[in-house]
C-alpha cells in the first residue's frame, strides 16, 4: 500500500487584494510610515514585502507611497515645526532630526573623511622587508 502525501505551504497564506494598492497610495498621502500601512491592513512587515516582490503594481505603490509620504512630512515642518506658537520660524534642529530619521537617503548628514599624505598621495607607497644573517662570530 502506498501513500502520496501532499506538500501544503507553511503559515497561513496571505490574501492579497490589488485594492491595497490604493490604500497604501491614500496613507502615504497622510504621512504614514512603511509599519503604519502594514498595521492598518492588518499584516505584518514580512508579508507586505513579500507583496511587494510578488507583485509589481504594490512594488509601484509603495514607491508613490514613500514619496507621498515624504512630501507630507516636509508640508508638515513648513507649517508646524516652528519653534514657538507665536512664532513662524522653522525649528530647524527639530525638522532636521525628523526628516533625517525617516528618509535618511535624502537627509541624512554625512561627513566623508579621507587622509593621505603629501599633495594626496598615498600614505603608504609600499612596505620593505630585509632579512639578515645573524653573525655567529660576534662579540657577546
Amino acid at each position: 500500500m502506498t501513500e502520496t502525501t501532499e506538500k501544503r505551504p507553511v503559515g497561513r497564506p496571505s490574501l492579497y487584494d490589488p485594492k491595497y494598492c490604493e490604500e497604501v497610495i491614500a496613507l502615504g498621502r497622510i504621512g504614514k510610515s512603511i509599519e503604519q500601512i502594514a498595521a492598518n491592513l492588518n499584516v505584518s512587515l514580512r508579508v507586505l514585502y513579500d507583496w511587494r516582490d510578488k507583485h509589481p503594481e504594490f512594488l509601484h505603490a509603495l514607491e508613490d507611497c514613500k514619496t507621498y509620504e515624504q512630501a507630507w512630512w516636509e508640508e508638515q515642518a513648513a507649517a508646524y515645526m516652528v519653534e514657538n506658537k507665536e512664532s513662524d520660524r522653522l525649528n530647524a534642529t527639530l525638522w532636521s532630526r525628523s526628516m533625517a530619521a525617516r528618509f535618511p537617503k535624502k537627509y541624512r548628514e554625512s561627513t566623508k573623511t579621507e587622509i593621505t599624505g603629501a599633495d594626496g598621495a598615498p600614505l603608504l607607497s609600499g612596505i620593505q622587508v630585509s632579512f639578515v644573517k645573524p653573525n655567529d662570530n660576534q662579540d657577546a
